[in-house]
């Protein structure tokens, strides 16, 4: 279950420069120097301008966009695995980008957790074994560890899978792994990057269906990256839209006309 206490995520004026030089070039950037021209005087790529949301807590924050919109590069700030070039990420009231290596990694282990694309289940582990994988390395008992893992493994679908390995599950079924995985840590955050996007259509609806069934008894803070707008409008309560590393749209789901609109024509919303 959500913790009440959990204070949502806040993100606060983020710059993400790939290049060798990138700290050199932020006070261009915020000054005005365009994603053009930082690439082409200075071979440098602008991944994330000026990017400022708050996530709830319980709360499914869609992030959406084109190809190339910086989707990814965004949510990766989160649990850094990216490091921004300037900025805050607050977790919990906490800055993620000042945690030295030890708080990061007891941050990435207690409070986020996160379902990949390609699903990114160890080959030569079972079902079971698989969703167990983050409790092992919290070092939790498996005499505890089983209960929960059963517990999730039944609730996404796959009760009677867990002695079986990944190459005899189909994408589907993989999938629902990588999510029992993510649960079974109790994270109070759950980011999702495309988690959805390499299932055929009405697999991928299906797993719609089991994060919001989910989701109703759990209340996770979720960030969901996807670049379909009917998979945003239908889990997202708050979307925001990226375009070329800015966001350009935040809406609530409801408010779809404006987020379709925003997305297929090119222009934006009034906020």
């Amino acid at each position: 279950m959500a913790d009440k206490n959990f204070d949502g995520i806040k993100i606060r004026n983020l710059y993400k420069i790939f290049g060798r030089d990138a700290q050199a070039h932020v006070e261009a950037v915020k000054k005005g120097l365009t994603k053009t021209e930082l690439n082409e005087r200075f071979g440098h790529i602008l991944g994330l301008k000026d990017i400022n949301l708050d996530m709830p807590s319980g709360n499914i924050q869609v992030i959406m966009g084109l190809s190339g919109s910086g989707k990814s590069t965004l949510i990766r700030h989160i649990n850094r695995l990216i490091d921004p070039t300037d900025g805050e990420v607050l977790v919990n009231g906490v800055d993620v980008v000042k945690m030295n290596e030890n708080e990061l990694r007891e941050f990435r282990r207690h409070q986020t957790a996160m379902v990949f694309q390609k699903f990114a289940l160890l080959p030569h582990r079972s079902v079971l074994d698989n969703t167990l994988f983050g409790l092992d390395v919290q070092g939790v008992s498996r005499s505890q560890s089983i209960d929960v893992a059963m517990r999730w493994i039944e609730r996404v679908g796959l009760k009677g899978f867990e002695e079986k390995y990944p190459n005899q599950l189909s994408g589907g079924m993989q999938q629902r792994v990588g999510l029992a995985r993510a649960l079974s840590n109790d994270a109070p955050v759950l980011l999702m990057d495309e988690a959805y996007s390499a299932l055929d259509p009405l697999i991928r609806m299906d797993m719609q269906t089991v994060l919001l069934d989910i989701q109703k008894e759990i209340k996770k803070t979720i960030v969901f990256i996807t670049h379909d707008l009917d998979e945003a409008l239908r889990l997202g309560d708050k979307i925001a839209i990226l375009r070329d590393g800015e966001v350009i749209q935040r809406a609530r789901a409801r408010t779809s006309f404006c987020a379709r609109r925003t997305i297929t024509s090119r222009t934006s919303c009034g906020r």
